[in-house]
């Protein structure tokens, strides 16, 4: 499980409906089960998205048996699915993960 903070502007958009038309734009089908966005897709044999105050909480359960090619894809629209939910790049995210890690130490 990874929490990931949230732009101000995009925290109205972490409704369960919301996150499930972003996780299909991505992955293809998407389901709601208990206020919980889920969806399956290459490496990725399930993605579950819901916010939790400020921050998304993802959490996943990934197929490391699967061909290199459809793990790179998995992990581009992974981020793309996290730049279109968060409002941060991967790089944005990145640094905002090891300022948070290193305020904590």
């Amino acid at each position: 499980m990874q929490r990931y903070p949230v732009r101000t502007s995009f925290r109205s958009q972490l409704t369960p409906e919301i996150l499930q038309g972003k996780l299909a734009a991505e992955f293809g089908a998407a389901q709601i089960a208990g206020g919980v966005a889920t969806a399956r897709y290459g490496a990725l044999e399930r993605i579950a998205v819901h916010a939790e105050g400020r921050e998304l909480e993802v959490t996943v359960a990934m197929n490391p048996k699967v061909p290199e090619d459809v793990a790179r894809e998995t992990i581009n629209r992974y981020n793309r699915f996290l730049e279109a939910a968060t409002g941060y790049s991967a790089k944005e995210r990145a640094k905002r993960l090891r300022t948070s890690a290193a305020a904590s130490d």
